[in-house]
């Protein structure tokens, strides 16, 4: 009875220890959401539209990046809240994006009254289409020529210092700027993301692109490659005032889900943050002299081979041997290598790593067209089967001898003999179809100095002999053949030569 008498007391006991705990953990409540501890510039300062902010240290979470770029484009309403933004542009619409200095007092000094360098970059979203970024670019330098995919609009530009813009690096642009003063950049980006999808036959979805902004300070030696700050985001382009439609299709669809569906997805914001990202790779940043157009006082920079993606760089040549310069069928995937290689298809080596000369051969052109793109594939193409460029004009000469001569005068009864006599022809290829290229090819054909030849005549009618102009070559008809007669000229110890 005793016994039975206890439970009730040891409840007790424990219900009333378990209070207490629970009273001392909702103490602290009220004192951490005070308005001491709750400021809302520290909500504002955390990169709210990091897509891997759950993923940072909690070190990390309070950090306050140095910069802040601000994209003037409003972001869609139809993303789901734990999705990265996603921004609509119009092709070749100018937009700006805001350069903004977040240092703190105090924050990294050495740069204070000096310029920094940002480099501008369009790059494919998809890991897929990052692979075959050289090939892709190439493919729209071919249907393009003469644009660009990225430009800057300087003249509504403020703050940008010796803007440049790659002739060979369609996709980047870079200048120099002091964070201590107001700057914004308004860029143009003259893709459109359908342009690079697979199949186009109308209403298919268009390939995300990604606005990159990399940020360097000046080393000992004055060039910028000590990398300060990253950050990009996320973009579809449309024709002109496509991004318009879209935006306005997307906020129609949001109208219409419940509220309970609506919580699932992000409010649309007026203007788009850059979220902080890693550099593009340090291999990228190599000093080369200057190209075309740009300014020689500060260095430049270049991506490999092309505009290559982050994580695919050329492949190191093989070790070249005395080998054919034409690819053959029974060549193995090494020489096949080595054939890619010389032939200036090293961007294409990892792709036919395991293909051998009869592979390569076999392709058609559709399919070497749609593993390189429309320039580098008619290129391999057309180096797969041999094929050479055709002259402009073709002629086919033979000098004349004293036996042709005697041939010549022999009586019509004996024409069978003059019909048996062989004649050796030699042909000779023009393309600038000028007198000049005519007798520099005389003159090796003759194993002479193209001095010692001082006129070239065309037999004309009546055999009077018409001196052979540029405007006559142009005119001769393809594979005519000639006899060639030399005649020592009289004044020095050149010669005149007569095409019969």
């Amino acid at each position: 009875m005793a016994w039975a008498l206890k439970l009730p007391l040891a409840d007790e006991v424990i219900e009333s220890g378990l209070v207490q705990d629970f009273d001392a953990s909702l103490s602290g409540i009220g004192q951490e959401l005070g308005a001491g501890a709750y400021s809302m510039s520290d909500v504002l300062a955390l990169p709210i539209f990091k897509q891997e902010e759950s993923s940072l240290p909690p070190e990390n979470e309070n950090k306050i990046l140095p910069f802040q770029y601000v994209l003037c484009a409003a972001t869609s309403p139809a993303v789901k809240l734990h999705d990265e933004t996603l921004t609509y542009l119009n092709q070749g619409q100018s937009y700006e994006i805001r350069m903004l200095d977040n240092r703190k007092i105090g924050e990294l000094p050495e740069i204070n009254g000096k310029l920094v360098k940002s480099i501008f970059r369009v790059v494919f979203h998809d890991r897929r289409l990052q692979y075959t970024e050289h090939q892709q670019l190439e493919g729209w330098r071919w249907n393009r020529p003469g644009d660009r995919i990225l430009d800057i609009d300087i003249p509504m530009s403020v703050g940008i210092i010796d803007p440049r813009a790659n002739p060979t690096q369609l996709n980047t642009v870079e200048f120099l700027w002091d964070p201590t003063k107001r700057t914004s950049v308004f860029i143009q980006v003259h893709c459109i993301s359908t342009e690079f999808t697979m199949r186009k036959h109308g209403g298919e979805k268009g390939v995300p692109f990604r606005v990159q902004i990399d940020t360097f300070k000046e080393n000992e030696n004055g060039e910028y490659t000590e990398h300060l700050h990253s950050a990009s985001c996320q973009i579809k382009v449309f024709k002109p005032k496509g991004a318009d439609r879209k935006q306005k299709t997307d906020r129609e669809k949001m109208e219409k889900r419940t509220p309970h569906e609506k919580e699932k997805y992000q409010p649309s914001y007026e203007t788009t943050i850059l979220t902080e990202c890693s550099p593009w790779p340090e291999i990228t940043y190599v000093n080369n002299a200057p190209s075309p157009g740009f300014n020689s006082s500060h260095s430049s920079f270049s991506i490999g081979e092309g505009n290559g993606s982050p994580n695919h760089q050329p492949e190191p040549p093989p070790p070249i041997v005395d080998v054919s310069p034409n690819l053959l069928p029974t060549s193995t995937p090494q020489e096949a290598q080595q054939w890619l290689h010389r032939n200036r298809f090293s961007t294409f080596s990892r792709l036919f790593t395991n293909f051998s000369g009869a592979d390569l051969l076999k392709l058609t052109r559709e399919d070497v067209i749609q593993i390189c793109g429309p320039a580098d594939g008619i290129r391999l193409f057309n180096a797969l089967k041999g094929r050479m460029v055709r002259p402009r004009l073709t002629i086919y000469v033979c000098q004349e001898s004293q036996q042709l001569r005697e041939l010549q005068q022999q009586k019509p009864e004996d024409g069978d003999a003059a019909g048996s006599t062989f004649f050796v022809y030699h042909a000779i290829y023009l393309e600038e179809l000028t007198a000049l290229e005519l007798t520099e090819k005389l003159a090796q054909l003759f194993s002479i100095s193209s001095r010692q030849i001082s006129q070239i005549y065309k037999q004309g009618p009546t055999g009077i002999h018409v001196l052979i102009s540029d405007e006559m070559i142009q005119n001769f008809q393809d594979e005519s053949c000639f006899v060639l007669d030399t005649m020592k000229a009289e004044t020095n110890d050149s010669y005149h030569i007569i095409l019969k």
